[in-house]
């Protein structure tokens, strides 16, 4: 065999070894969503993609999706994501048009300094935010998979800020920023979710009122606002989900009142007042957040028993917290209750309040799971273990208007 055979024979045997061998299979392509149109819409670009399915996602059938991105007014580096789920009436062209009117919708509403991206689920059938009903449990299906990959996408498309992405929804779509955007703190900084149409999705997800399986794990949550009404039947079953949010130690910031499956901010202020008083779009990924549970300025919840009251209430509706440091030796933030001065509501603002305090999403310091920590609060101190995931939790602090620092520390 002269040479250049030899050379060929030698090619063509490599190539047959590497599609030919199972012990290298073919990479999946680069998923690039296609830009189909470049528009304005309310003075603002708006830049529209479709794509098709990974197959990494799971679906069954082959399918084609489309999302829109709406621009900020005034462009800006690393800017913030606001990333909107539809209800189950609308698809993703018909959630943004509710945008043109103020009171319809309103959680679909960007802010203007923001990007938006609006997700679709309509255009394929059984492609809902909660999946189809073989995807309602534990295990993350084919439309969560495809929600989390778009939203990185962008934020790496757009050179957005990856610390102040955050998911909101209505009906339907709230039940979707619930369960996937609960399981996704490693994503999300912040969860709003409008009147959403049953909380069964994220308690499936997150395993509420079930254990944990060992080989599970979850980073800390985005902070949750749920605002739901007890006369909504959508709404069944919060009393399952507020409980097992304080028993997991998640953040959540709950209202309600008998305001029906409305989506008119302005007839829900009527009603509860207190929905917009805490400034979601303020928190960030990467910053430090105390979780209150167990306080004793929590209303009673109407659910299973009083679905029929007029009473409006509220969970942890008053807390607030400002960071001090956060370092590999100690976590440090001040906590206090919002002033009567500083928020306008037909509620009776408290002066005090007692709650347990857990800090989550700590940046520097770790502490192991079982482990010793010291703490201070004004002039209490005392000791607390940490949990089975090295989470830390100061039991009976009583906090007021006047802000107190809370410092965790390994050493004394």
């Amino acid at each position: 065999m002269n040479p250049r055979s030899r050379i060929a024979s030698l090619l063509i045997a490599m190539w047959l070894t590497v599609t030919a061998s199972p012990s290298a299979p073919a990479q999946e392509a680069k998923w690039t969503p296609e830009k189909t149109k470049d528009s304005e819409f309310t003075g603002r670009k708006l830049d529209s993609f479709q794509h098709g399915a990974q197959k990494a996602w799971g679906y069954a059938e082959p399918q084609r999706d489309t999302f829109l991105v709406l621009h900020p007014k005034q462009a800006k580096a690393k800017a913030p994501l606001y990333v909107v789920l539809h209800s189950a009436g609308h698809d993703v062209n018909s959630c943004l048009a509710c945008t043109t009117k103020v009171g319809n919708h309103d959680i679909y509403h960007a802010p203007q300094d923001f990007y938006a991206l609006y997700l679709d689920c309509r255009a394929n059938k059984g492609d809902w935010w909660w999946g189809s009903e073989k995807h309602k449990g534990p295990e993350v299906g084919p439309t969560e998979k495809r929600v989390v990959d778009t939203v990185k996408w962008v934020v790496k498309e757009y050179g957005l800020d990856e610390n102040r992405v955050y998911l909101c929804g209505n009906s339907m779509g709230g039940s979707g920023a619930l369960g996937i955007g609960v399981r996704h703190g490693d994503v999300f900084a912040a969860v709003k979710a409008n009147v959403p149409a049953k909380v069964e999705h994220v308690s499936s997800r997150m395993y509420f009122g079930a254990k944990v399986p060992a080989d599970v794990t979850f980073p800390d949550p985005p902070i949750v606002v749920d605002y739901s009404a007890q006369n909504d039947t959508w709404s069944k079953g919060h009393e399952t989900f507020v409980k097992a949010m304080n028993d997991r130690k998640y953040p959540l910031f709950m209202y309600w009142g008998p305001f029906g499956h409305a989506n008119n901010h302005d007839n829900i202020l009527k009603v509860n007042d207190l929905v917009n008083s805490f400034d979601w779009l303020s928190v960030k990924k990467n910053e430090s957040y105390p979780v209150f549970t167990n306080a004793s300025t929590n209303d009673p919840l109407p659910w299973p028993d009083q679905l029929a009251s007029k009473k409006s209430g509220q969970v942890n509706a008053f807390f607030r917290w400002t960071n001090v440091s956060d370092t590999a030796d100690a976590a440090e933030t001040k906590l206090f209750l919002v002033k009567a001065a500083d928020l306008k509501t037909s509620f009776t603002i408290p002066t005090e309040a007692t709650a347990d305090v857990t800090l989550r999403r700590v940046q520097k310091l770790r502490v192991a799971p079982g482990a010793t920590v010291y703490w201070t609060f004004g002039a209490a101190k005392g000791e607390a273990k940490a949990d089975a995931q090295g989470g830390v939790t100061i039991t009976g602090l009583k906090i007021t208007t006047e802000p107190t620092t809370l410092s965790v520390r390994t050493v004394k």
